[in-house]
């Protein structure tokens, strides 16, 4: 791209709009590069002149927008750092998943949740409640054995838990029984796209879940739609295709598509 691009050229904003104009290009193009950016491909892509360039990333850097990692090279900021660090992801992402919940609570009426890891458990960080008068239960805040439920099959096929050790817990006679029996049912979670229970945690009580991906690839949270047996056995496939489409949808938003294989990492955090 030449100096005379739409960032420098006749008819954008004049003055002090024009500054923030290009800086925010410049703090963009940077922060969401995965890599370190240079001086020279900032003023290429941007059709900077290379005084402007000079300018704009001094600017960025003393306000701690940007930072120099190497000579000449310029990473996102401390600022971004700081201010991640002081929110909780948790909530930042049950806030962004919310409307998506909604919309598959409206289509299936359905108890529907949002869960990620803590740890070697399960925490459902957000939930649409069922519009039946017979519904699940509200899961926050319940610990439940990650093999038993939709939700933690997903996060354990992705490799985002690690794989229980020892004797599993079996809440009911339907609950998976082994590490063989385990090994094989996520290897089928893995290959479909989508986990399903059946009356493994509780008699009565089925679920659907799909990931959700992050950047580079990583699972980050499940979705899961859960509810009666007989309710729910039959709409198996058409609920698991719902959710598919919404949690990839959900995934582009968080910056990435929807791998189908467990991320990095898997079998080293497998327990004996």
């Amino acid at each position: 791209m030449t100096n005379g691009s739409a960032l420098e050229g006749p008819g954008t904003a004049q003055g002090g709009t024009q500054a923030v104009d290009r800086a925010a290009a410049l703090l963009t193009y940077v922060v969401e590069a995965d890599h370190p950016v240079t001086f020279a491909e900032v003023t290429d892509a941007l059709g900077l002149a290379r005084s402007t360039t000079s300018r704009l990333l001094a600017a960025l850097e003393n306000n701690r927008l940007l930072e120099r990692c190497a000579p000449g090279e310029y990473v996102g900021g401390p600022l971004f750092a700081l201010y991640a660090a002081r929110h909780d992801r948790n909530a930042q992402l049950a806030r962004l998943a919310r409307p998506m919940l909604e919309q598959i609570g409206a289509s299936t009426g359905e108890d529907v949740h949002l869960a990620v890891a803590n740890g070697d458990a399960i925490a459902h960080i957000a939930q649409v409640d069922s519009t039946y008068l017979l519904g699940a239960r509200d899961w926050t805040d319940i610990e439940i054995p990650p093999h038993s439920s939709a939700l933690g099959k997903v996060l354990l096929a992705w490799g985002v838990l690690p794989r229980p050790g020892g004797r599993l817990e079996t809440p009911t006679g339907h609950t998976l029984r082994t590490r063989g029996d385990l090994d094989l049912d996520l290897a089928q979670v893995r290959s479909r796209g989508f986990a399903v229970t059946r009356d493994e945690l509780e008699v009565g009580l089925a679920g659907v879940a799909t990931p959700v991906f992050g950047p580079e690839g990583l699972a980050v949270a499940a979705v899961g739609v859960s509810g009666p047996t007989a309710r729910l056995t039959d709409r198996v496939e058409q609920v698991a295709r719902l959710l598919l489409d919404q949690t990839e949808q959900l995934s582009t938003l968080l910056g990435h598509g929807t791998p189908t294989e467990p991320q990095a990492g898997d079998s080293e955090r497998d327990t004996a």
